[in-house]
């Protein structure tokens, strides 16, 4: 989100200087993985779709600029019993907004795709708009394009503290202090302790995924499996997963792992047994051609809120400091869009998306100015 609004802000004309603590494309908070989910029948609100269909706009013109690929196209599927929350979700998202989209039975599901067993009583809902993005490529590029319209991005150089000023703000960091005149937040997991004036309602989550050794690796290739998602009968979460790219492997995750409530410092960034196991339960009978040995195994922080939407706002005490974060486990495929939401709420006070779900009026915090 950073990185896109830092390109998105330099493009209209303002001088732009961008923070980040770590690296570029760094392995320590929500945006790595080599491989990130873009769909768009999308269960968790259909008022999301109108957004994804603008970030695929804005990945395909941001390939265009940067001369990268950033979207591999494979389809997608979403799977479980017909009452299942990612079945219905995505049939709703598709028929209200009239998107391409066809319903398997198991049977199907598996004439197409072979590396995948279901059992009789799953469909899926295929989204043939669907595929998948190149998170550390993708970084770069927005990085790259802001560069080329003179934003300055520094590294390595973590925020120790901001405050208002009677023309402006400050932020201050290990290195300097700067000042300027629009703050914009986009810290993932850090926003509750640099925003802690406003209390914000965010739960840290720690996350693994993994990529497993298929028998027969032509089957799990883009080509030959889609993306998706896949709710198994009597499981209130989901398990997601992408074909080979990057890491010869099938990539699969669980959403919202095993830990919960706690800080990027307490983060336990190592895997163990338990990690792994959890993730074999749904390859041993869903995938069972993929449930080799695990390849790599990798931890990465969600930051959610009690909703699972986003935030994206205006701060209520100060009109210059701008929200974006907490994306919910579920953000990156529109960063492009949300760096260009960040620009018009910083520029302009309001944005030309419906970003209502998204205000952080909707939560009880507790503001203090």
């Amino acid at each position: 989100m950073g990185s896109a609004a830092s390109f998105h802000l330099a493009r209209r004309g303002v001088r732009v200087l961008a923070l980040e603590q770590f690296d570029l494309a760094h392995d320590q908070g929500s945006s790595h993985g080599y491989t990130r989910i873009m769909r768009h029948a999308y269960y968790n609100a259909p008022g999301y779709v109108p957004l994804v269909q603008r970030a695929q706009t804005l990945w395909r013109e941001l390939e265009a600029i940067s001369g990268e690929t950033l979207f591999i196209h494979t389809g997608g599927l979403s799977m479980g019993r017909p009452d299942a929350l990612v079945v219905r979700g995505a049939l709703l998202a598709a028929e209200r907004y009239d998107l391409e989209h066809e319903v398997f039975d198991a049977s199907e599901v598996q004439r197409r795709y072979p590396a995948l067993h279901l059992s009789n009583d799953m469909i899926g809902v295929h989204d043939p708009s669907a595929g998948f993005l190149l998170p550390e490529r993708a970084i770069l590029a927005h990085a790259s394009a802001a560069r080329g319209h003179g934003a300055e991005v520094r590294t390595r150089e973590p925020i120790t503290g901001w405050e208002a000023t009677s023309d402006g703000v400050e932020v201050h960091t290990e290195q300097h202090v700067y000042r300027a005149d629009r703050l914009v937040f986009t810290a993932g997991a850090w926003m509750a302790e640099l925003l802690a004036d406003l209390s914000l309602p965010l739960d840290v989550t720690r996350q693994v995924v993994g990529w497993f050794e298929p028998d027969d690796a032509e089957l799990y290739e883009p080509d030959r499996l889609p993306v998706w998602l896949l709710q198994p009968p009597g499981d209130e979460e989901y398990f997601y997963g992408l074909p080979r790219y990057g890491p010869p492997g099938l990539k699969l995750g669980r959403m919202h792992h095993l830990q919960t409530g706690v800080t990027p410092k307490a983060l336990q960034r190592a895997t163990d047994e338990s990690d792994e196991a959890l993730l074999r339960t749904c390859l041993a009978p869903y995938f069972p051609g993929a449930n080799g040995r695990a390849l790599e195994l990798m931890t990465c922080m969600f930051t959610s809120t009690p909703d699972g939407h986003f935030i994206m706002d205006i701060h209520p005490q100060h009109p210059n400091v701008t929200l974006i974060s907490a994306c919910s486990g579920h953000g990156f495929k529109f960063a492009s869009a949300v760096g260009e939401i960040a620009a018009e709420l910083a520029l302009d006070g309001q944005s030309r998306h419906d970003i209502e779900m998204f205000r952080l009026d909707r939560f009880e915090t507790g503001a203090t100015g």
